[in-house]
């Protein structure tokens, strides 16, 4: 136990690091995007929007590579648990988050249709690669979609592009590739080691600790933008990302090398998600049926506490 202080010190400089430098690869991919031309509404629906998922992206490509592809599957499920449970939840005390009509009519059952493929893929405890191409394959078809959904509704669009010349955006995307790789690899280590001294399976790491950890930047940026009153997108940014989580960091081990998880990864972790997901989607068209005829269908304070609670619970059943 007298060494943990050093797995331990990987773990958080592996956070600070992912945090840091995912914004300024996101900021400096926008900036040299926009200077090649390309128009900011796809610039924010892909590079932003999807940017945010970039510690996760990069952890999973990691654990992949050092052959602990449970760990990446974990930091999948749990970082959409804490998008769902920890991010909406605490925004939604913040402020109402209003429900957009294309939310119900394409991302959503986008969304439901991606979940259900994810659970019949776990429901035997193990991915192929096939499998892994698959969800993979899957990414630039749902990505289609929201574009598609998003063109028609380009004021919704809010992302902020820095402003800098493209040597000094190449410059910082050069940079935070480079430190988002260095800092995965500390995490994934870190982890791995802490995970190894206490007995515990890389699964319940990667549900944890590091699923939290790579949600700090989407937790920050919808707490952040619910005080400044900039909410409208906060429920398709969480759609958005889950999307990728799904479709890209639980889908990129596999490519490197089949996994095998523990049996509980469907019947406790993939069902915990699912059901968040479900409750989600419910509460989202129950409130537009609600405010059907008078308007402003939003997602409140109680709706917030109950996916707070649940998501506590699932950590209550999870560490017991």
């Amino acid at each position: 136990m007298t060494q943990l202080w050093l797995p331990v010190l990987f773990v958080i400089i592996g956070f600070v690091g992912l945090i840091w430098s995912a914004d300024r690869f996101v900021g400096g991919s926008a900036a040299m995007a926009r200077s090649f031309g390309i128009s900011k509404l796809i610039i924010g629906l892909t590079i932003v929007a999807f940017g945010t998922s970039a510690p996760e992206v990069i952890v999973s490509i990691n654990a992949g590579i050092r052959g602990a592809g449970d760990l990446a599957v974990g930091n999948a499920l749990g970082s959409n648990l804490a998008n769902i449970g920890l991010v909406l939840g605490v925004t939604a005390l913040i402020a109402a988050l209003p429900i957009q009509q294309h939310l119900l009519k394409t991302e959503v059952p986008v969304l439901l249709l991606v979940t259900a493929m994810a659970g019949w893929f776990l429901f035997d405890a193990h991915l192929t690669r096939p499998e892994g191409l698959i969800l993979l394959f899957t990414l630039p078809c749902a990505m289609g979609v929201i574009i598609w959904s998003k063109r028609h509704h380009p004021e919704e669009v809010e992302d902020e592009i820095p402003d800098m010349t493209r040597g000094r955006a190449f410059f910082w995307f050069a940079v935070g590739l480079v430190l988002l790789i260095v800092s995965s690899d500390l995490l994934v280590r870190g982890a791995s080691e802490l995970a190894l001294a206490f007995g515990v399976s890389p699964l319940i790491i990667g549900l944890t600790v590091v699923a939290v950890g790579t949600s700090l930047p989407e937790l920050a940026a919808s707490v952040a933008s619910a005080l400044k009153g900039h909410h409208d997108i906060a429920i398709g940014n969480v759609i958005g990302s889950n999307l990728f989580n799904i479709l890209a960091v639980m889908a990129i081990p596999e490519l490197i090398q089949p996994l095998t998880m523990e049996a509980s990864v469907f019947g406790r972790d993939y069902l915990a998600m699912a059901g968040l997901t479900a409750l989600l989607a419910a509460a989202l068209y129950l409130s537009a049926i609600v405010h059907k005829n008078r308007g402003g269908a939003r997602l409140g304070k109680i709706t917030g506490l109950l996916l707070l609670a649940l998501y506590a619970g699932y950590y209550i059943l999870l560490l017991a």
